[in-house]
């Protein structure tokens, strides 16, 4: 009983602001770029390059000249613009993002995000992402709510190396929506067949209730 990576996706595009310049992290959110609303186009950003880019053209469709961060094949739109590996981190750092969006080892209710490495065998360095966290004007996180042997992935305190420090303001589960704020773990949305004492024992933290928790409703994707 969770949401699939592409459901998690969808809901996460659904916050996207009309305009907004976005960065999609490697794995889950490379996926948001699909599901734009109606009537809103965001401007996607790939540190390696690229901005304006659209969807990953179908299977066998792929141009290999063209890839995203990850190494994912993606489509241009009218408008794409190349540039220099130096260039795009200078828009990062210089706060011209509005939006990044990543995955996720470990978050701490106070918004510090642990996403590169789970220990020494691990990849060598944190690359792009610590950037990214501390560049973007809003940061969210997409994540199953625990890990695969059914820990939780949302604590206290993060116990793997920060990628950041109180930087995510939102996280995406496969179980819910929750903000941070003040500190806090802010429970906004949750699947409806989940009560929230289950949801609270797959967290590592406590979930704050503010007002009314809304049904977490995603279509069938």
């Amino acid at each position: 009983m969770k949401l699939s990576p592409t459901q998690m996706a969808w809901r996460a595009a659904q916050d996207i602001e009309d305009g907004a310049y976005v960065n999609l992290g490697i794995g889950f959110p490379e996926m948001v770029a699909k599901f734009q609303p109606l009537g809103r186009e965001a401007i996607f950003h790939t540190e390696n390059g690229i901005l304006g880019f659209g969807k990953a053209p179908d299977p066998g469709l792929e141009d290999w000249d063209l890839i995203n961060a990850g190494k994912k094949a993606v489509t241009l739109k009218p408008g794409t613009a190349f540039f220099h590996h130096a260039d795009s981190f200078a828009m990062v750092r210089g706060g011209h993002l509005d939006v990044a969006i990543l995955g996720a080892y470990e978050v701490a209710e106070t918004g510090d995000l642990a996403n590169w490495s789970t220990g020494p065998k691990g990849v060598p360095a944190v690359g792009g992402a610590m950037d990214l966290v501390h560049g973007a004007k809003r940061v969210a996180v997409m994540t199953d709510h625990v890990t695969k042997d059914g820990k939780p992935k949302l604590l206290q305190r993060c116990s793997l190396p920060l990628t950041g420090v109180a930087c995510v303001t939102r996280i995406y589960s496969s179980l819910a929506v929750i903000d941070i704020v003040g500190g806090r773990f802010v429970l906004r949305e949750k699947l409806a067949a989940l009560s929230l004492d289950a949801l609270q024992a797959m967290t590592a933290a406590t979930l704050h209730l503010e007002g009314t928790v809304a049904d977490l409703i995603v279509p069938e994707l």
